[in-house]
């Protein structure tokens, strides 16, 4: 198993040559795992983004699980992904199932933030893979280090295109604790259409409460 003083060498060797599969495929190898998949969950409300970056599993297990796990890491309170950052979890396979033919039948996956994206990564084990616990939380903290490195992949400039200007305007003003009523009187609009652009920004953003939305806002610099 490789040590981490070279893992971390070779991963830097990575970063500079701007290889971005060569240093996951260098990050999966030292978790152990068979395969993984990097995904930024903070995109997947809007389903023309491709919010899958680059993945090594066989194609039919992420036709069958990429947008079900990233959408429910997208759906996750601002409070639990606080909480889960940087925390690998592990999720059970179908054993019996074809798909996953001599996989470990649990896939671990390990959200973390990179700049301002949230992102997950799932990674793959033989059955009789050996997992180590302080092994899996450095995985997570250099795909973190790694993929920040990499500003087509972490930037918030598709989300801030996302946000028209009223939507925009709307938000700031709940960030202020403006409720429907007063926003509508304050930029001139009715209360029904004001609720029209909060439901379209939560939906948006993935955020289940007017709060969740104003710190996804702030969180993203958007106001």
């Amino acid at each position: 198993m490789t040590v981490r003083g070279s893992f971390l060498h070779d991963l830097e060797a990575q970063r500079t040559c701007g290889h971005l599969t060569g240093g996951m495929d260098l990050i999966c190898a030292y978790a152990g795992a068979r395969s993984y998949l990097l995904a930024r969950t903070d995109l997947y409300s809007d389903r023309h983004h491709d919010f899958i970056v680059t993945s090594n599993w066989p194609f039919n297990l992420v036709r069958k699980f990429g947008a079900s796990l990233v959408d429910s890491e997208a759906r996750t309170s601002e409070v639990r992904r606080c909480l889960q950052a940087f925390e690998p979890s592990f999720q059970d396979i179908d054993a019996s199932s074809d798909l996953i033919c001599d996989y470990a039948p649990r896939m671990c996956l390990i959200p973390f933030n990179a700049g301002q994206a949230r992102m997950l990564l799932g990674l793959l084990f033989d059955k009789d893979a050996s997992l180590s616990h302080d092994r899996l939380r450095d995985v997570a903290l250099a795909t973190a280090y790694y993929t920040s490195h990499y500003p087509e992949i972490v930037s918030n400039n598709n989300m801030l295109s996302d946000l028209t200007v009223r939507e925009v305007e709307c938000l700031s003003w709940i960030g202020e604790g403006k409720t429907s009523d007063e926003i509508a009187l304050i930029i001139g609009i009715s209360r029904n259409t004001v609720n029209n652009y909060i439901t379209s920004i939560m939906n948006k953003t993935g955020a289940k409460t007017r709060s969740e939305a104003v710190a996804f806002a702030v969180r993203q610099r958007i106001i």
